[in-house]
């Protein structure tokens, strides 16, 4: 059975969320970035990265903590390789420098095929999958990774939690061939810490296997969950620990550490890597039947779905059937629990509340 959800206007909800930001010190321009972020999760049903999960953050590690410096200016570092930047985000918002990244990168693949960006001193950018859904809708293959703001995850075979959930983002640019981007984008955890938080708002239980209590035992119960484990077993922490090496070449610390108590000598900060590859950068021109790239990827992907397995769902397709149903409603969809969160943020902010009465639903 579908859930019923309120239908949010989306200039309310980002009313809500420029007003959280404005009134912590963020610029204009910040309080964009991470409205359009927010409303891009909420729209394709990421509900663990939405606006409520960004202002948690922020309370727990960002501006009320000193995680995050509102109206910080990027410092772009000297490299001497042109398709590959290096930036110091001197602990501005994670929105706005993901956005600026991955625009960059877009700019750096125009020119030279493929173009990186990789980000020190950076703060929590949420949801991955939307900044590489957008390289991805404008025709290039993009992918990103980064750091967790904690080590909540623990490696597999072990007892204490040195990893974050570190997710990985793939999108690649198959609007032509299947009607949206395939977007492949997890949490390297069974499940992400803002599910943990979501299911502790709904009053629901965890599956079992995706996370351990205080004691190291296995838990359902989301408000007892302590730390979470690697999806997969050796698989899931593998990936896990190539973000953690990858941060660790940019310049990123110890996890475990990771936007907690200061330490003497050490850096808490996250750190990003983005990569967008032009498809023109990477094709052969050698395909079968004479088909060109965009018809090639649409005959394997024809291939891979059928002989009975039509039923098969692509990566990005449920977001992408999200969107349809959140434009079909006209309007950002959240739970009564979700409506009440907003309502405390704006209270919070002095910005115009929600009327849940006059909200219809879908």
């Amino acid at each position: 059975m579908s859930e019923t959800f309120h239908v949010v206007p989306v200039s309310a909800h980002e009313q809500i969320v420029r007003a959280a930001y404005t009134a912590r010190g963020f610029t204009a321009a910040e309080a964009d970035h991470a409205a359009r972020l927010a409303t891009a999760a909420t729209r394709h049903g990421i509900r663990t990265h939405n606006a409520i999960k960004a202002v948690h953050l922020d309370d727990l590690f960002g501006s009320k903590a000193g995680g995050c410096t509102p109206g910080a200016d990027i410092k772009k570092l000297p490299s001497r390789f042109e398709a590959a930047e290096v930036w110091d985000a001197q602990k501005k918002l994670g929105q706005s420098v993901a956005w600026e990244a991955i625009d960059r990168c877009i700019e750096l693949a125009d020119r030279f095929g493929c173009g990186t960006v990789s980000v020190d001193n950076a703060f929590h950018y949420l949801w991955g999958g939307g900044y590489v859904m957008e390289a991805a809708k404008r025709g290039y293959i993009a992918y990103t990774n980064c750091t967790a703001s904690l080590a909540e995850v623990v490696p597999f075979g072990g007892v204490f939690p040195t990893l974050g959930t570190n997710p990985h983002s793939w999108g690649f640019p198959t609007t032509e061939a299947v009607g949206f981007p395939v977007v492949i984008d997890w949490a390297t955890s069974v499940i992400a810490m803002g599910r943990v938080q979501q299911f502790q708002r709904e009053g629901k239980p965890l599956p079992p296997g995706a996370a351990v209590d205080k004691n190291g035992q296995p838990t359902t119960d989301p408000n007892a969950a302590a730390s979470l484990v690697p999806f997969g077993g050796h698989k899931g922490y593998g990936l896990a620990l190539i973000n953690e090496l990858v941060g660790a070449l940019i310049g990123g610390s110890l996890p475990t550490i990771r936007s907690r108590a200061a330490v003497a000598n050490e850096k808490q900060n996250c750190t990003f890597f983005f990569q967008v590859i032009h498809p023109e950068a990477v094709s052969s021109g050698c395909f079968a039947g004479g088909r060109s790239q965009a018809d090639n990827v649409k005959a394997v992907l024809a291939d891979i779905l059928g002989h009975g397995n039509d039923a098969c769902l692509l990566p990005g397709q449920l977001e992408a059937t999200f969107a349809a149903r959140t434009d079909a409603a006209g309007g950002l969809l959240f739970s009564a629990a979700e409506v009440a969160a907003l309502n405390e943020i704006a209270a919070e902010a002095a910005a115009t509340p929600l009327d849940v009465a006059s909200l219809p639903t879908a």
